[in-house]
């Protein structure tokens, strides 16, 4: 596996010992985010945190995020164009585009041409910068796009498949009720457990997203294995929401131990 660290698993920790963590798991890059109680690289100038990335070895796979991205306006228009400029500048490979998440889904006509003029929008964008954008369905029943099929569809029938990628995240695979991948079409693959047991899958929140373990509800071997087994070699990232992991005393020991039970159990899975 092609390991990746999102800023959301350490959010406690700056940007510096963030990559030094990432780094020290033997990970090939990180995602950077703009929504975490942290400026965007500690104020680090984006082309002086792209060098320092780089100079230990590791890639910056992304930037997090624009939010909701298909609630297409001026205002979205210039943040995927200021996010595509410092991913630019920082070497950053993606951006990563997020959908409105609060219950205001519309009837599927109005929610479809929503999102297909902001795909359309941010398309030119991207073509115009030579740039990815990550696009993330969301499996909670209050996201305006859930489905990854249907995602899919529309990125092909604008002509997007060059500069848009779809985020394919187990919790959110789950919550969706699962159905088909899409290993050619995935740009990155987020990954982490559900543990409690007491939890409905209706009940499930960003909050409960832990380490993945024995204990994991998600199907997060599955999941990785299935996308590994029909071609994808892109990174693999752990994105934890749960307090209980940003306050890990060590989190160099918890996740090497997550990743470490993954790369076991994939290997059993797929009968490596």
């Amino acid at each position: 596996m092609q390991t990746a660290l999102n800023h959301m698993t350490v959010p406690n920790l700056d940007y510096m010992k963030f990559l030094d963590l990432a780094s020290d798991l033997g990970c090939s890059g990180v995602e950077v985010r703009n929504d975490i109680n942290r400026t965007l690289f500690d104020d680090i100038e984006a082309r002086e945190a792209g060098r320092i990335a780089s100079d230990k070895g590791l890639r910056i796979f992304g930037l997090s995020q624009v939010y909701p991205f298909n609630d297409w306006s001026r205002h979205r228009e210039d943040a995927v164009k200021s996010l595509i400029e410092i991913a630019k500048v920082s070497g950053a490979e993606t951006i990563s585009l997020i959908p409105l998440n609060n219950g205001q889904v519309f009837e599927t006509g109005k929610r479809r041409s929503n999102l297909l003029s902001a795909l359309e929008g941010v398309l030119l964008l991207l073509k115009d910068a030579d740039m990815i954008g990550l696009v993330e369905p969301l499996g909670f029943q209050r996201s305006s796009l859930r489905s990854k099929t249907e995602l899919v569809e529309m990125i092909s029938s604008i002509g997007g498949n060059e500069h848009l990628r779809i985020v394919h995240d187990t919790f959110h695979h789950t919550l969706a009720d699962g159905g088909p991948i899409y290993p050619e079409m995935t740009g990155i693959v987020h990954i982490s457990g559900v543990s409690d047991h007491n939890l409905g899958f209706m009940h499930m929140e960003d909050e409960h997203r832990v380490l993945v373990d024995t204990k994991d509800r998600i199907g997060n071997v599955e999941q990785i294995g299935a996308l590994l087994g029909a071609g994808y070699r892109g990174p693999i990232s752990f994105e934890c929401f749960s307090p209980e992991i940003h306050n890990l005393l060590n989190p160099l020991t918890e996740i090497k131990k997550s990743f470490d039970y993954i790369s076991t159990q994939i290997q059993m899975h797929m009968g490596i």
